[in-house]
């Protein structure tokens, strides 16, 4: 079982990603454009909170987000791992 802050992030990603505009495709082709190996199918999945993703594909899914961000003119709203409000980062070890 996923703890309640995994989940919240995921949700923020996928709520980004649908406030800035990027299809699932459009994501992914940024994603991997910056190094992310996972499909597209497993990047829905990490979105739609059927998959977990690691703490790297977060943060490279949260660049993503935050780049087009700034493509925009926003900002970067999208926390990365060891931004989350607990302190802790969700890298493995």
């Amino acid at each position: 079982m996923r703890d309640t802050l995994a989940e919240g992030s995921v949700t923020a990603l996928d709520s980004a990603r649908r406030q800035i505009g990027l299809t699932f495709g459009d994501l992914w082709m940024r994603y991997f454009e910056l190094g992310g190996m996972s499909t597209l199918p497993e990047l829905e999945g990490y979105l739609l909170g059927a998959l977990e993703p690691t703490a790297h594909d977060h943060d490279v899914i949260a660049h993503a987000l935050n780049e087009r961000c700034v493509e925009l003119g926003g900002n970067h709203p999208v926390p990365y791992t060891a931004d989350e409000p607990d302190g802790s980062d969700r890298h493995e070890p």
